[in-house]
């Protein structure tokens, strides 16, 4: 059974709470802003923070298996054959926004040009989730009542607006409810 969200949820500076779509007492999952394959999620600890290293014990063992649990149903869900499951751990790595988070992206044969082409993505403006968030919240500023999808990094790639990502989140919160936690 879900956890209800009783108050505001937080990715790094960000309020994601309609994107969440399951939860534990100690770790998040979200749909992403902006997903590199169709499925794309991010799973993050409740607690900001930057890096691995300053999780705890208990924290880091329930990212991992909240990850395992999710990587299942999206895999299912998807129909994926496989996943990437990535950490970007620190700015260096390719980290856009200070929080830890596990990209999980289903993967089919032939679904990009070369396997390992996913990498190039999550470091490039594709991946940069930081900046699609900022650039959104920048605009939903400057632009009250003006349509929320924006442009993230050209002219033929948009934003997801919130309406689609939480309905999304509708549909994986569902889907989570049927996983079993062994």
């Amino acid at each position: 059974m879900p956890l209800p969200k009783t108050g505001p949820i937080h990715f790094g500076p960000f309020l994601v709470t309609p994107q969440v779509f399951h939860q534990t007492p100690l770790t998040i999952a979200l749909v992403n802003l902006k997903p590199i394959l169709p499925g794309h999620v991010l799973v993050s600890p409740r607690r900001v923070v930057p890096r691995v290293s300053d999780l705890t014990p208990p924290e880091t063992a329930d990212l991992f298996l909240t990850v395992r649990r999710v990587g299942r149903m999206i895999e299912r869900v998807y129909g994926a054959t496989s996943l990437n499951i990535a950490i970007q751990d620190g700015a260096e790595a390719g980290q856009s926004v200070p929080h830890v988070h596990a990209h999980i992206i289903p993967r089919r044969r032939a679904d990009l040009s070369r396997t390992d082409q996913v990498y190039e993505m999550l470091d490039g403006e594709e991946g940069d989730i930081g900046r699609g968030l900022r650039s959104k919240e920048k605009e939903e500023s400057e632009n009250r009542g003006m349509d929320d999808r924006l442009r993230v990094d050209d002219e033929a790639r948009v934003a997801r607006g919130p309406e689609e990502m939480e309905e999304e989140a509708v549909k994986l919160a569902a889907e989570m409810e049927k996983e079993n936690d062994d």
